[in-house]
């Protein structure tokens, strides 16, 4: 349930600044959540992801350019940046998760927003970026002995990289919890991974948010 400073005009003006690159009422959109007492899962979910989910709509439909989406792209990072260090003051609680792109995928927003997600409940999120190369994950995987694996898929050509690499690494790590999400998915790909238990698909933050406060 949003508040009600999530209500449609506020939302539909933080998307207008958003698509005219005004960083700096974006920016104030997202301090008056803050001086209102709006969590930041809150944030995330409703100006964020919402937003982003638009843009990359748009750019689909040719309705924006690839240089304005690549503009929201970055202001939405740089929101994101000014939020991190009230994300990463919650306290730790121990468990870990590895968030990357899988290879040849440069849309890294969505996995970096998942990554804090996870440091907002008090795991040690290691995201890894963009492109992240097979064996360099696995790698990591060794390193830090996550609890999860999360993997980011934005663009539908590439499920066949994130089919490799989940069955990279239940090959090497057979015990090892993967969750899958992004937009990909919604051209299809889930059926993929039924009859792995140790993939999860994640469809948005809410189901991430849920999972966590399970746990």
């Amino acid at each position: 349930m949003m508040t009600n400073l999530f209500e449609e005009s506020v939302y539909q003006e933080y998307l207008k600044n958003l698509l005219v690159g005004d960083k700096g009422k974006c920016l104030a959109t997202v301090q008056n959540c803050l001086n209102h007492d709006v969590n930041i899962h809150d944030i995330y979910v409703h100006l964020f992801q919402r937003s982003m989910y638009e843009v990359g709509e748009l750019w689909e439909k040719n309705l924006i350019s690839v240089a304005l989406e690549h503009l929201a792209t970055s202001i939405t990072e740089s929101l994101l940046s000014f939020l991190a260090p009230q994300i990463f003051a919650a306290e730790h609680i121990g468990k870990k998760a590895i968030i990357a792109c899988v290879a040849n995928e440069y849309h890294q927003t969505g996995g970096r927003m998942v990554a804090d997600i996870f440091e907002l409940h008090g795991w040690d999120g290691y995201f890894l970026g963009a492109n992240t190369p097979h064996h360099d994950l696995l790698k990591m995987i060794d390193e830090k002995k996550p609890d999860v694996v999360g993997l980011s898929l934005a663009i539908y050509f590439n499920l066949g990289n994130l089919l490799t690499i989940v069955e990279m690494i239940r090959s090497n790590y057979p015990n090892q919890a993967i969750f899958v999400g992004g937009q990909a998915f919604r051209w299809g790909g889930v059926d993929a991974f039924h009859g792995k238990p140790q993939v999860t698909y994640m469809a948005a933050l809410g189901a991430l948010e849920t999972f966590l406060k399970a746990g």
